[in-house]
């Protein structure tokens, strides 16, 4: 056994020491879910912590152990653990009652204060995710133009079902996918060319998340409106994690008006939450009072906890204010993680309040 070899194992073996109850959780969760495990991500061997609180930016786990949220749950943690305002507010809504299965005055609130950030977003429909509301803007794409070519980049993700790196996803749907590099424009006009009369959508995100947070560059956006506009496809923006970058999230940084965008992450306040929408011409086509409207179901797109969480977050805490302050670079975090590294301790800092880091170029957390 190499030297590196024995250092992980031994390692591992503290880990392992120093985390008994974690270790029994996962052991019992095996007897139900593969892996013992729900959600891909989170995984990692021998067994991921097991969370029993948090509060403000830090977490505690199952073995005592507190912990700086530094993940921010890939920015739908962006209020952090306790926001006062949103515990208000579901507070509130659990007294009115669950599951009320009609509509409330608080899904036409949080859709108006969605549209004033993004209005680009003249009409535009929930769900329970970013997923869903990816796979719903493709669904309208396709729908709409009749088509059922999407391009896609290498490395993109838009979900668990919509996956782009390493040659694509087993489980991805079925679309008839177009997959070119990103920032190369030259490259999706060479991959779209034979195409063009059968492309239904061009799905991008204005920073690559997963595929190593790339902003991408203005022109190469500015090249794809032009292209869907030649090609009369539909361009959709996902802004589930670049919404943060300003008021009105990349696309107002760049002044580019895309035909759908689509959101998730904080804007359920921390809870489960998507949102699709755009071009009014587009998305009338769900309009129940139509009896050619096109069918959107959902049990829990206008929840009222999500609704009331989602409302009180961007109306109470998430200020223009404030995301500006949060989309400035932090200069000093390279020294400060260092530093905590160095001293083989927790990291110390002022107050974060639950936040995390932004910029183009930024991590989905810090």
């Amino acid at each position: 056994m190499s030297n590196l070899d024995q250092t992980l194992s031994n390692t591992i073996e503290r880990y392992r020491q120093a985390n008994p109850a974690s270790e029994r959780i996962h052991a019992e969760a095996t007897q139900a879910l593969p892996g013992g495990n729900t959600r891909s991500v989170l995984f990692f061997p021998p067994f991921p912590p097991a969370m029993v609180r948090g509060e403000d930016c830090r977490l505690w786990d199952a073995d005592g152990h507190e912990y700086l949220d530094a993940l921010g749950e890939f920015t739908a943690g962006l209020y952090g653990h306790s926001e006062p305002a949103i515990r208000a507010a579901i507070a509130e809504a659990l007294a009115g009652g669950l599951s009320l299965s009609s509509h409330t005055a608080r899904e036409g609130a949080l859709a108006r204060e969605v549209q004033r950030r993004f209005p680009s977003m003249e009409l535009l429909r929930f769900t329970n995710s970013g997923t869903e509301a990816n796979l719903m803007a493709l669904a309208t794409a396709v729908a709409h133009t009749g088509r059922r070519k999407v391009l896609v980049f290498q490395g993109g993700y838009h979900g668990g079902v919509l996956a782009f790196a390493g040659g694509g996803s087993p489980v991805n749907v079925p679309h008839e996918w177009i997959v070119a590099r990103y920032n190369d424009l030259q490259d999706v006009r060479a991959k779209v060319a034979p195409h063009q009369g059968d492309l239904a959508a061009i799905l991008v995100e204005p920073m690559m998340g997963s595929g190593g947070c790339i902003p991408a560059d203005p022109a190469f956006l500015q090249g794809l409106r032009a292209l869907a506009d030649e090609c009369g496809a539909l361009l959709i923006f996902d802004e589930v994690m670049t919404s943060r970058l300003s008021f009105g999230g990349r696309q107002a940084l760049l002044g580019i008006r895309p035909d759908l965008t689509t959101l998730g992450k904080y804007f359920g306040g921390g809870l489960s939450f998507g949102a699709f929408g755009g071009r009014a011409d587009v998305m009338q086509r769900y309009d129940p009072r139509s009896n050619s409207a096109l069918q959107h179901a959902g049990t829990f797109n206008n929840n009222v906890l999500t609704m009331a969480a989602g409302l009180a977050g961007l109306t109470q805490v998430l200020t223009a204010g404030a995301l500006d302050a949060l989309a400035r670079p932090v200069p000093d975090l390279a020294a400060l993680a260092r530093s905590a590294v160095d001293l083989k301790a927790p990291v110390t800092h002022p107050p974060l309040e639950g936040k995390v880091a932004a910029g183009a170029g930024a991590a989905t957390a810090v």
